[in-house]
């Protein structure tokens, strides 16, 4: 894990280091009650260029959050999911959601995203 090579000490430092980036918390969410192939995680991540989703994937598989699946077909069939470790940030993304919503409508803004609430059975609906 790059957050251990580098020395960091503060805990917040080391998760941001991890989750950084502008997908992979989105990449994460959309991975909470699924298995997906790149081209459906492109459909649902639409502001994502193919070469920065492609780069976060890798980035989120060698982290441990996700586990990449390549099937021996013609043609190649890959599925990400999220590995147990990945399960463990989960609790964070949400916050993130719940903080993120609560700031815009203070800001007057209607919550309205690709990242719906995908907890429900963890946390209730709002």
């Amino acid at each position: 894990m790059k957050c251990c090579e580098a020395g960091y000490n503060c805990p917040v430092e080391a998760t941001l280091e991890l989750i950084a980036g502008k997908y992979k918390a989105l990449i994460l969410w959309q991975l909470v009650d699924r298995t997906l192939r790149y081209s459906e995680l492109q459909k649902l991540i639409q502001q994502a260029t193919p070469k920065m989703l492609t780069r976060q994937l890798r980035e989120l598989e060698a982290d441990g959050f996700i586990v990449r699946t390549v099937y021996p077909v013609v043609p190649p069939k890959v599925e990400y999911s999220l590995s147990e470790f990945g399960r463990s940030i989960l609790p964070i993304l949400e916050a993130m959601y719940d903080w993120g919503a609560q700031y815009l409508r203070r800001q007057g803004k209607e919550v309205n995203c690709s990242m719906k609430r995908k907890l429900e059975h963890c946390c209730p609906a709002e």
